[in-house]
């Protein structure tokens, strides 16, 4: 499993995509959510590094709030572990998405350059991101739903199938 969502992170860091609309978020809590949060946070830590060194290093101030972002996101997985139903679920994808729009919009507003650095500014660079913040919370909805309800359910037809060959 650990090797695949290297693969799905790695992937959906370089190959062409939807803007913001990737399985990462979704993946940093599925992967607390079933292999723990030091697990995830490895795993996240070493394909971000990797893809980035691919992409191209940006300012490591917005770097690190977007790799915090991420973090917390394994933080909220980590809660799923016992959790692991729809709602939980959606709130775990839908809090991810509020906190990386929150804090990696400050960031850029913080300590780029696009925006004043007055309340209107910060303002401004929130109104400005949410067009990638919709695309952002479909995915992160999306690839949530995906994983793990790909997963509970083929453990869920794995058992049944144990079931009947022990029956038999």
């Amino acid at each position: 499993m650990a090797v695949f969502l290297v693969i799905l992170w790695i992937a959906s860091r370089l190959l062409p995509h939807a803007a913001n609309f990737t399985p990462v978020t979704a993946i940093a809590l599925f992967a607390s959510a079933y292999l723990g949060l030091r697990y995830s946070l490895v795993i996240f830590l070493a394909v971000m590094l990797v893809a980035d060194a691919f992409i191209g290093f940006y300012s490591w101030q917005i770097m690190l709030a977007v790799y915090g972002s991420f973090a917390l996101s394994s933080a909220i997985g980590f809660f799923l572990q016992k959790h692991k139903r729809a709602l939980p679920i959606f709130f775990g994808a839908l809090g991810s998405s509020l906190l990386f729009f929150l804090i990696t919009n400050w960031a850029v507003w913080q300590f780029g350059t696009l925006y004043s650095h007055t309340p209107a500014g910060l303002l401004e660079s929130y109104v400005m991101a949410l067009p990638f913040f919709k695309n952002s919370l479909a995915g992160d909805l999306f690839y949530s739903a995906v994983l793990f309800g790909v997963f509970e359910l083929s453990r869920y037809f794995a058992a049944r199938g144990a079931e009947k060959k022990a029956a038999a």
